[in-house]
């Protein structure tokens, strides 16, 4: 499965809010500007999002996005299924070698597991362990 700019920039959208909560609407165009990214391109991810119930837009001059729950319990997983469909390496229903059957359902709940336990407050807050810097999302 390969996520798509939908997903990442979808991702991205979340991170600014999530690192906004309490703060505030966020306009398109500010996280456009901040990330290097088109607003045309991110108007179309975020009216799945909004359909969804993961944001929330609020209208006049100073309008924008907020975040519409908690940024620890909003999921990757949320996201990329909203923006990219179902999780799946490969369409295995039509695989007939119960083998390989097993191998793509062990890789999508995987994958799901993952994305599934990752929240935004996860990413906003994400230090590498590594090489001990912080990567706190900052705007």
């Amino acid at each position: 499965m390969k996520i798509s700019t939908k997903g990442r920039y979808g991702l991205t959208i979340m991170m600014e809010l999530a690192a906004r909560i309490g703060e505030g609407p966020t306009s398109l165009k500010s996280i456009a500007e901040r990330n290097q990214l088109s607003e045309h391109y991110l108007e179309q991810l975020i009216a799945p999002l909004r359909n969804a119930g993961l944001v929330k837009s609020i209208r006049g001059a100073y309008g924008g996005y907020i975040l519409a729950g908690d940024p620890a319990t909003v999921t990757a997983g949320d996201v990329i299924r909203v923006l990219e469909g179902p999780i799946s390496p490969v369409d295995f229903t039509e695989e007939d070698d119960p083998a390989k059957r097993d191998l793509w359902l062990r890789i999508r709940d995987g994958i799901a597991e993952v994305l599934d336990s990752t929240t935004l407050k996860d990413l906003i807050t994400f230090q590498d362990q590594d090489k001990k810097d912080s990567y706190m999302f900052y705007i």
